[in-house]
């Protein structure tokens, strides 16, 4: 067992269910489970849970993960009833927390809040219990249910950010700028330097009249992410708020240019590569891509038919894209159509003569 153990703390999980299957005994079968688990073997692992939960209904350590494994694998059926039982026969407050998740899954959130809540009657600082209920009311935009369940978090863990940002949302959500950016600005100080803490506390700066803090958040939002189509409107309108009218514009514009992104060029090079590779597959692929960039260009949808006819060996379905393309761009389309309308004539010949 010592030297299974050993191999277990080491990773050598392989090695280590090799040992512990020598040993026999029910905490070995519980670590052989935990190996399984640990390499992802999840079929294995939940095998050998339910074989001990089964030899055992009363060894709860081999319920708890195997009611996690289920959730895990998203088996919340399964979970429920695990959970559910383990909440009968015991006042730990993980239990319920675990049950609570249970029920979010299924989608019965009134049922999560009350399961969490009397978790919290067990444990009244069980924080991620907390934070369950915290995200809930902010969803919900309760501000004050939402600072309750925060305040409580914080009151004994007060640099959790996770509470920080939902306290900060409550605020956010209910116009209270003012409030809302002490708090995101804390964020910030914790390192939660993320684009959605800077989007929150720039609107919050631009709503309360702190236009060159607003500018700052804008530019760190673009300094993390260069294609930034919103950050850079919402700069171009603090820029306006000042009456900076070619900022402003200059901003705005950049919004719109970064909104007009467009990969045809490079769909439409990899199109021809493939071509020249005989990968027509790939060439049909892309083709696709170039034309859901444009679809108003007739050439683009052409492209397709040709690789199409290049890619397929059904007439039938060569046959419909030429259709297709006749269909959407007319016949007015010079050389283009015409090659359609051949290939229309050529195809219909061969799928008449295939049946004879």
């Amino acid at each position: 067992m010592k030297k299974a153990d050993e191999l277990y703390a080491l990773g050598d999980y392989t090695n280590a269910i090799n040992t512990y299957a020598k040993v026999g005994t029910k905490v070995s079968k519980l670590q052989i489970a935990r190996a399984y688990n640990a390499i992802g073997n999840y079929d294995k692992a939940q095998k050998e849970y339910e074989t001990l939960v089964v030899t055992d209904s009363t060894f709860q350590i081999a319920s708890f993960e195997l009611g996690k494994l289920y959730f895990k694998r998203k088996r919340a059926k399964q979970a429920y009833k695990v959970f559910h039982k383990l909440v009968k026969n015991s006042s730990n407050p993980e239990y319920y927390y675990q049950l609570g998740r249970t029920f979010q899954i299924l989608g019965k959130d009134s049922l999560a809040v009350l399961t969490f809540k009397n978790g919290l009657k067990k444990d009244s600082t069980h924080l991620r219990s907390l934070f369950q209920l915290g995200k809930f009311y902010v969803g919900e935009q309760l501000k004050d249910s939402t600072l309750k369940y925060t305040n409580i978090g914080l009151s004994f863990y007060q640099n959790d950010v996770a509470l920080i940002n939902l306290k900060a949302l409550a605020y956010f959500n209910n116009d209270e700028y003012e409030k809302a950016i002490p708090l995101f600005e804390e964020l910030l100080a914790l390192n939660e330097k993320k684009i959605f803490v800077y989007e929150k506390l720039g609107y919050s700066y631009f709503a309360t009249g702190a236009l060159e803090k607003a500018k700052t958040a804008y530019k760190e939002i673009i300094a993390l992410k260069p294609s930034a189509p919103g950050a850079l409107y919402n700069l171009g309108n603090v820029f306006w708020k000042e009456r900076v009218l070619d900022s402003a514009s200059f901003y705005i514009n950049e919004a719109i240019e970064e909104k007009r992104v467009s990969l045809a060029r490079e769909y439409r090079a990899l199109r021809k590569l493939s071509g020249e590779q005989k990968d027509f597959k790939a060439s049909l692929k892309y083709a696709e891509l170039v034309y859901n960039e444009d679809p108003n260009d007739f050439l683009n949808y052409y492209q397709i038919c040709i690789s199409a006819d290049n890619y397929y060996s059904d007439p039938q379905v060569k046959l419909s894209y030429y259709e297709k393309f006749l269909k959407k761009f007319g016949t007015d389309k010079g050389f283009f159509s015409k090659f359609a309308q051949k290939r229309v004539t050529e195809l219909k010949e061969e799928i008449h003569f295939s049946k004879k």
